[in-house]
């Protein structure tokens, strides 16, 4: 009976089996809800956008506003009166120096030049003759035949003759140069403007000291200048780096249109313009392709000085607080690191100096720190610019 009782009140063992079954299942539900509540209780990773910064050279520079000028800028007139017989150029051509413009009707030069050659040849045969005068004059002196006054005479008359075939001859080239201003060039390399006389037009000479009939204006463009100002305020910088090997001119058309054209500083005024608070300077800018013209509205970059390995970042980089200006640095465990900096000038490309704060080759959050802060885990991927560079830019690299 004892036995029996025994058997018919022990625990199955199916029901040991569940019951570990259902208490692993418990377990396994804490330990989930557990995980569950530290992944809540941990923020994402931020995405983020970076960047390496670059080390190179970049200028020190001012931006300004300007106007070009003709390098060169001549007035062709008539030396000769006359009347024009030939036009041999078109209205806005380009012209080379010596380049045939206009011819005068020659005739009467030619005519006047052949008058002053007949009259030297004259002159010439009297002078021949008279020296052989003068020696047998000298001849019979010797002997006692003739005076000593007679002598004198025939040297006179020599010395006359002599006189008279340099006049003779300076005629000749004064006939000669006014055939050869019937023949009007182009006196320098440049364009042509529209001319203010047709053939058949009766010009006036400026032989007589005045001036003669303006026949065309011509401009040299090539090279080309370029004409800015300089703020008061920033002359201290300019005083600084005037003269200095590195300072350049560089002449860009508003739109960008035109690559830019770097010259040499060719003026800079002595005194600051009353009322303008601004000094005049002036550079001389190659123009091959005449793609800057006279009067052309530009921008000007006036290159003072060159920066040798100057630290750049994206000027989105740069944040300003109320501490001042800083950059979000990231650190190898992927966290990001607040740093306060000093920029500098902005370059060409988007790209910013700093002048303190960062060192090369140091990366950076580029975009997407709004919603960081020091020791904040990022996933940070690499920075690709839009759009194609304009010297400065370079292709971002993420630090993983």
């Amino acid at each position: 009976m004892k036995s029996a009782r025994a058997r018919n009140h022990a625990i199955p063992r199916w029901a040991y089996l569940l019951f570990i079954v259902l208490a692993g299942f418990v377990l396994y539900r804490i330990y989930e809800h557990r995980i569950t509540e530290v992944k809540a209780s941990k923020p994402p990773a931020r995405p983020v956008l970076v960047a390496q910064v670059v080390t190179k050279d970049v200028p020190l520079y001012l931006d300004e506003i300007g106007t070009c000028a003709a390098y060169e800028t001549v007035q062709v007139q008539a030396q000769v009166s006359g009347q024009i017989i030939a036009r041999q150029f078109k209205d806005g051509a380009d012209v080379k120096k010596g380049d045939l413009l206009f011819t005068i009707d020659p005739r009467p030069y030619q005519a006047a030049l052949e008058q002053a050659q007949g009259q030297l040849g004259q002159a010439k045969s009297k002078l021949v003759l008279d020296q052989i005068t003068l020696k047998r004059q000298q001849e019979l002196r010797a002997r006692n035949v003739i005076s000593p006054q007679d002598l004198d005479t025939a040297q006179a008359t020599v010395k006359s003759d002599e006189a008279m075939v340099k006049t003779a001859e300076g005629a000749v080239a004064a006939a000669q140069v006014n055939l050869d201003y019937c023949n009007i060039s182009s006196p320098i390399n440049g364009r042509a403007g529209l001319r203010l006389v047709d053939v058949g037009n009766i010009v006036t000479g400026g032989n007589g000291g005045g001036g003669g009939a303006v026949l065309l204006t011509i401009q040299g463009l090539d090279p080309i200048y370029t004409d800015f100002t300089v703020s008061e305020t920033d002359l201290p910088l300019v005083r600084r780096y005037l003269g200095g090997p590195n300072i350049k001119v560089e002449t860009r058309s508003p739109d960008g249109s035109t690559p830019p054209r770097t010259g040499d500083l060719y003026f800079i005024d002595t005194a600051v313009q009353p009322g303008a608070g601004t000094v005049k300077a002036r550079g001389v800018t190659p123009n091959p392709d005449h793609a800057f013209w006279p009067s052309e509205f530009v921008r000007v970059r006036f290159i003072l000085d060159k920066l040798k390995d100057a630290n750049l970042v994206p000027s989105q980089t740069v944040q300003i607080s109320q501490s001042g200006p800083f950059v979000f640095v990231l650190k190898p465990d992927n966290t990001v690191d607040l740093r306060q900096v000093k920029p500098g000038q902005r370059q060409d490309g988007d790209m910013q100096v700093i002048e303190e704060g960062l060192n090369a080759g140091e990366t950076v959050v580029v975009t997407g720190q709004l919603a960081l802060a020091p020791g904040t885990k990022v996933d940070a991927k690499p920075y690709n610019p839009s759009g194609p560079s304009r010297g400065g830019e370079v292709a971002a690299k993420a630090s993983m």
